[in-house]
């Protein structure tokens, strides 16, 4: 890592986790923080608005975004495509700004493999149980879609081992705090902050 390089923070687990709500959270909370905008090609939700929560396209168009390598990670997950556009979070860090995404275990895993020195945090609900009231009490999809969801969380759930850390989210303030300081503790790495003497045995 260089002086003024920013930070690569991945946060996924399973959908109804609580993410979207974190996420939302430590961007108050944080002023050097970034929010990565994906692409998808699933429908906008109420109040989603184009460029803020997501970039939505088409499948032809994000289909031609995969054959361009325009994307740092991509999945298909439910029927849709999601993926995270390179050159914005390139630019953020470069610029020193710290960057999080907010996406599924597939894409999580494609960046670990671009991206080895990131943060990978897998925010996990208290339980299936409270994840399945959560999917029901949104309202926004069907019980046929709502069974894949819970289908595909247990096996997200399985691959907690891939992450540096995790958070289970019961409480939003807790889940918050402990993201902080997972943040803080992660930029105190030796590895973050070998050029701390470089000048002083170049």
């Amino acid at each position: 890592m260089e002086k003024g390089d920013g930070l690569l923070i991945v946060l996924s687990g399973p959908s109804g986790a609580g993410k979207g709500t974190l996420c939302r959270e430590l961007l108050r909370l944080e002023p050097n923080l970034q929010y990565s905008v994906s692409a998808t090609t699933r429908q906008p939700r109420p109040a989603e608005v184009e460029g803020v929560h997501y970039f939505f396209r088409t499948k032809a168009e994000f289909e031609e975004m995969i054959a361009k390598g325009e994307l740092l990670e991509w999945a298909e997950f439910c029927g849709n495509y999601y993926g995270t556009p390179i050159f914005g979070v390139e630019q953020a860090l470069t610029a020193g700004k710290d960057v999080i995404l907010e996406i599924e275990t597939q894409g999580a895993l494609q960046v670990k493999k671009r991206s080895p020195h990131g943060l990978f945090i897998f925010v996990a609900p208290p339980s299936l149980k409270a994840l399945s009231e959560r999917i029901h009490k949104r309202g926004t999809e069907a019980e046929d879609v709502i069974a894949r969801r819970l289908a595909t969380a247990r096996q997200e759930i399985n691959l907690l081992t891939e992450y540096d850390y995790v958070v289970v989210n019961d409480e939003v303030p807790a889940a918050v705090h402990k993201l902080r300081s997972i943040i803080v503790a992660e930029k105190c790495r030796v590895e973050r902050n070998r050029f701390l003497f470089k000048e002083e045995h170049s």
